[in-house]
């Protein structure tokens, strides 16, 4: 069973989907720690009441690598084998990511590579496109830019504003990020260059 390391910085909605998935047994994994570097993070006492390993460590002030060493520190000590970013608000640093390659996942509320970074619901709608969605892609050194496993579409609706949109793109997240998780922990894919093959999703 793969061993999941959950990084938020917020509210965690797309760790408690995944959470839930794992205790229902749809998801063949177990998470092994939920680290937070914002102490006022909500997830984070949603891991404490889930009962799963939560652990704070704060990043305010901290360089970027110094900051990753302790991450990758706490994540070996855990011995995690899978890392998933749900609403973690710090670039890793190269550093980070070649401890764990091809083994960071990411959710980003865009079908990418249109709209990396912040913001990707209001891109979506001042630029207007009828179809946004959400990705999920392996984590690589450029932001927003890894090999995408799954997305899903959602339709812009005329009458959509930031609020509606990213709450009809998070449903998908919730659903898209356990299924890209199970196809990684079965080892049910393949990457060639920046393609991801997926040979079998159930």
């Amino acid at each position: 069973m793969m061993r999941l390391g959950i990084l938020l910085s917020g509210r965690g909605s797309n760790f408690e989907a995944i959470a839930a998935n794992v205790a229902s047994g749809n998801l063949d994994a177990e998470i092994a720690v939920v680290i937070a570097n914002r102490p006022e993070a909500p997830g984070l006492e949603i891991a404490k009441q889930r009962k799963l390993n939560a652990v704070c460590l704060p990043s305010k002030g901290l360089d970027r690598e110094i900051y990753d060493r302790q991450l990758v520190e706490e994540l070996q000590k855990n011995r995690v084998e899978l890392v998933c970013l749900a609403g973690f608000m710090r670039l890793l640093s190269a550093y980070f990511i070649r401890q764990y390659p091809q083994r960071i996942l990411n959710i980003h509320p865009s079908l990418l590579p249109a709209f990396p970074g912040l913001d990707a619901q209001y891109q979506a709608l001042q630029h207007g496109v009828k179809i946004a969605g959400c990705t999920v892609h392996f984590v690589d050194e450029r932001l927003d830019a890894g090999p995408i496993l799954i997305q899903a579409a959602v339709p812009v609706l005329d009458e959509d504003t930031v609020e509606s949109l990213s709450a009809r793109i998070l449903k998908e997240e919730h659903r898209i990020y356990s299924e890209a998780i199970g196809i990684v922990t079965r080892g049910s894919y393949r990457i060639d260059d920046r393609r991801v093959v997926i040979l079998a999703r159930y």
